[in-house]
């Protein structure tokens, strides 16, 4: 068993009890190919609340500063994480992004870039829309729904893929595409809530 796979069983075993996770759509999840999943961002907790509950394996963006933490530092790739540049283009981070959905597989990202204060959804930057266009991974939105209060509910929704071949055919912008994956987003939160 590796790293991932360990750490997620025992982030599941630790946190399961805690927030009684309800996952409603994981058969819309791909099975295979790359995947693009696109997710609102209301804790700290929902990098792996989002991993734990994915039917597959998924690489996220880490802030560059926690790959500087002793011990941390060292282990998070391990973890399928790699490190981002905050606050301005980063394009290692960018071509690491594209790499894993090209090698088919599931980059997880959090559209808004950071959490929301107010656990509303914000607006989504045009990371998402770049790796959607960019790269012919499947976009699957995902809705975590809270709070994450002791021993209530906590639901992860994933929908359906969203279709982007019209929108690459058009070469819609990336700004345009963050919105239309933002909205998917918004209307698993509104039928699930």
């Amino acid at each position: 068993m590796n790293l991932y796979s360990f750490a997620k069983a025992a982030v599941y075993g630790v946190l399961k009890p805690i927030y009684r996770f309800e996952v409603i759509g994981r058969e819309n999840f791909p099975a295979e190919g790359g995947v693009l999943l696109c997710s609102n961002h209301i804790d700290n907790l929902d990098p792996p609340v989002v991993g734990i509950n994915a039917p597959r394996p998924v690489y996220f963006m880490a802030k560059e500063e926690l790959f500087k933490v002793p011990v941390l530092g060292k282990i998070l790739p391990d973890l399928n994480a790699f490190p981002v540049k905050r606050g301005m283009s980063d394009r290692e981070a960018l071509r690491k992004g594209l790499g894993i959905l090209k090698e088919g597989n599931v980059l997880g990202l959090f559209p808004e870039g950071t959490r929301s204060k107010t656990g509303q959804l914000g607006k989504g930057l045009a990371g998402a829309g770049f790796f959607a266009l960019r790269s012919e991974a499947h976009v699957v939105p995902c809705a975590i729904i809270g709070p994450y209060k002791a021993f209530s509910k906590l639901k992860v929704v994933y929908g359906k893929p969203i279709d982007m071949k019209e929108l690459r055919e058009k070469k819609v912008s990336a700004e345009e595409t963050t919105e239309m994956i933002m909205s998917e987003i918004r209307k698993l939160i509104e039928d699930y809530s």
